[in-house]
């Protein structure tokens, strides 16, 4: 006696008929496993994986047009910038996107139960087991396991049905997860971006030792950057850090006493945390306030008590995977589920359910980014897919788009990536590579990468900068350029040497690219005060400006110099941009005078 089939069975009979019928094409290929990973076991057919298929944005092939056209000084939309809804708007994926994607899951045996379609419509998720996602997607999931012990899945490449292709980004989790293994970039050795420091027991006010201590009035003298903001309420300057760095009140009130900020002692930056960032008290020594204080004090000092510096605190101490990725979805709620949303292996998912963990949701939209955003940390590009940095490349595009100006650090290590490693011939990294291995987001296009400079040895803040450099026992710092293929840096450069620094109860001296963005952030800054002054627009995206001819007599040019590594000298300062400090340093008036007569 023949049994009757349920209506469902024979639905996902036919579907998978049709999808043997189906011809599929390869979409994303993985050539080599990433550094100190190897497969271990193919994964048991029964578990689960949160599999996610990231749509197509509308229009992205228009974003960097869409950009040019309102940051482009020669452009009559100069200074237009979009609302965040404009920009939602613009990028969301198409309707048939969605519905091609969701029908061709529902025909090969996806109830419709199980889908789920994000709010922006951005990604659909489904929880599948292993078999059924390799039925999808025509890939293999192995259990790869890492020198350290980590685990992770993954596959090789997978595939997509030559009609379902067109309309879907990427697949997760498929072959992305080489930057799952942490301290990188977020430790102070390779993503803090700075060498060593030194005790200072003599403090100099005034200009008289600036080639050995620099100080807020050696900026100031360097710079021409001699300004009191007047447009507060209407401005704004941002600083990100990642916990565990955190700062100590009692050693910022010591660097603004000592240089005699009064107004700044006991006022704190105005604090935003994101996904449970919080100033951590469990470790004060200098590893873990370092960075935060160097960026809090000169980011602080330069702008005065007048603009009250934003700090963007994420993440908390438990979840070592906060990335970039977890500040850009505060920024901008559309970004959480662009393409895909956060990839779990690179990126920290919330609520974090380990003990101590930020217990929330994560932050999503939640927070209105600042004018200028300045970040001292940073990736090497080969750490990342392709996928993963072209995302979030043109999320900072996107940013832009709102007249946010978005600043990184170029790196400390010359020509070589964190860590001084270099690039294979293969495209794996090791320290005997001879390739060279440009940062990110540094090489992204859509931000402003900051070299840094110093004064030699001898010379004044009246003479010529150099390029950075030092080598000490203890490691190097070489002012981090190069080039990728749509894109050369840094653009700009800003001194980075000698910094003094309070941290625990005394100064210290701190050099590196940390240092130098920052403080471009507060010269922009207080550019977009002058130019809210008068009504005016913020200045946003600000390299087609900067690289305009009009600009060019605004930056100081840096003709000496070299950033070693790879086992090379690297790129040598010369007359005009150079990969090594950009266009030079910035002049603050000339800059003020120049954006001030733009619409």
């Amino acid at each position: 006696m023949l049994a009757l089939l349920s209506l469902p069975f024979i639905c996902s009979w036919f579907g998978q008929v049709l999808s043997s019928l189906t011809p599929f094409v390869l979409h994303e290929r993985r050539s080599r496993s990433p550094s100190g990973w190897v497969p271990e076991r193919k994964h048991d057919a029964s578990a689960v994986l949160p599999i996610r298929f990231g749509l197509k944005q509308s229009n992205i092939q228009n974003l960097e047009e869409y950009l040019y056209d309102i940051s482009d000084p020669d452009s009559s939309n100069f200074g237009k910038h979009w609302t965040p809804l404009e920009v939602a708007k613009t990028f969301a994926p198409s309707a048939e996107s969605v519905k091609v994607v969701h029908e061709w899951l529902i025909d090969n045996g996806i109830p419709k139960d199980r889908l789920r379609i994000t709010p922006s419509q951005g990604w659909i998720e489904v929880d599948a087991t292993v078999e059924e996602a390799e039925h999808l997607i025509l890939a293999d999931y192995y259990v790869y396991k890492h020198e350290s012990g980590q685990e992770h899945i993954a596959c090789n490449e997978y595939h997509l049905p030559q009609h379902v292709a067109p309309h879907v980004e990427i697949v997760t989790p498929s072959v992305h997860f080489d930057a799952i293994i942490r301290p990188t970039p977020m430790n102070r050795d390779t993503a803090l971006m700075k060498t060593d420091i030194t005790v200072v027991n003599t403090t100099y006010l005034g200009v008289g030792h600036c080639d050995t201590q620099i100080s807020i009035d050696c900026l100031r003298a360097l710079y021409d950057f001699d300004y009191t903001p007047i447009a507060s309420g209407r401005n704004s300057y941002g600083i990100v850090e990642y916990t565990p760095q955190s700062f100590r009140q009692s050693d910022m009130d010591l660097f603004f006493t000592n240089y005699s900020i009064p107004e700044l002692i006991g006022r704190p930056p105005y604090q935003v945390s994101i996904d449970g960032g919080y100033q951590q008290t469990f470790n004060q020594s200098f590893d873990y306030v370092g960075e935060s204080h160097l960026d809090l004090q000169y980011g602080m000092g330069l702008v005065t008590s007048k603009l009250n510096v934003t700090l963007y605190q994420v993440g908390d101490t438990v979840n070592p995977n906060t990335s970039f990725n977890n500040f850009l979805d505060a920024l901008d709620g559309s970004y959480c589920t662009y393409e895909g949303g956060d990839d779990p292996t690179v990126d920290a998912i919330y609520p974090d359910t380990q003990a101590g963990g930020y217990d929330g949701p994560s932050a999503c939209g939640t927070t209105k980014p600042a004018a200028v955003i300045s970040t001292s940390y940073g990736y090497n590009e080969a750490d990342l897919t392709p996928f993963y940095a072209t995302r979030q490349c043109n999320e900072y595009a996107k940013l832009g788009l709102m007249g946010v100006t978005i600043l990184y650090s170029s790196g400390d290590s010359g020509v070589a990536g964190n860590g001084q490693v270099c690039l294979n011939d293969d495209g794996s990294q090791s320290v005997n590579g001879t390739r060279f291995n440009p940062s990110f987001p540094g090489s992204c296009p859509y931000v402003t990468s900051v070299g840094a400079t110093q004064i030699a040895a001898g010379n004044s803040v009246d003479d010529p900068e150099v390029a950075a450099a030092r080598v000490t026992a203890s490691g190097v710092f070489y002012s981090g350029g190069g080039f990728r293929q749509s894109r050369a840096f840094p653009d700009v450069a800003v001194n980075g040497a000698a910094y003094v620094v309070a941290a625990e109860g005394e100064f210290i001296l701190e050099w590196g690219t940390s240092a130098s963005s920052p403080t471009m952030g507060s010269i922009l800054a207080m550019i977009n005060d002058a130019r809210l002054a008068i009504g005016k627009s913020t200045i946003g995206f600000i390299n087609p400006t900067i690289y305009s001819t009009l600009f060019q007599e605004a930056f100081n040019d840096i003709r000496s110099g070299n950033n070693p590594g790879c086992g090379t000298e690297g790129f040598t300062a010369a007359s005009g941009w150079d990969p090594l400090t950009g266009l030079g340093t910035p002049n603050f008036e000339r800059l003020k005078e120049l954006w001030l007569a733009l619409p």
